[in-house]
């Protein structure tokens, strides 16, 4: 049971949990934000439909998400 005890220990001091900046949490709060506006933009004033402003707005988010995580993976492997 000691030798159980002591690798968890050791795996939580040699591994800090990363913390997010408030920049970083700006940016997604911004990015939430366009995404809600772009849905009402296209379903009020464009009147699309709902499922089509639905479906719009999530296929800008998800590429949105595709494009944050190429750019975290090209600055994590350049550390």
């Amino acid at each position: 049971m000691t030798v159980d005890r002591d690798v968890i220990v050791e795996h939580e001091q040699a591994a800090p949990p990363d913390e997010v900046s408030r920049a970083t949490v700006i940016a997604y709060a911004v990015a939430a934000t366009l995404l809600v506006g772009w849905f009402l933009f296209g379903w009020l004033v464009l009147r699309q439909g709902f499922v089509d402003s639905v479906g719009e707005s999530a296929g800008a988010g998800f590429a949105l998400l595709l494009i944050i995580s190429v750019v975290g993976t090209v600055r994590r492997s350049r550390r």
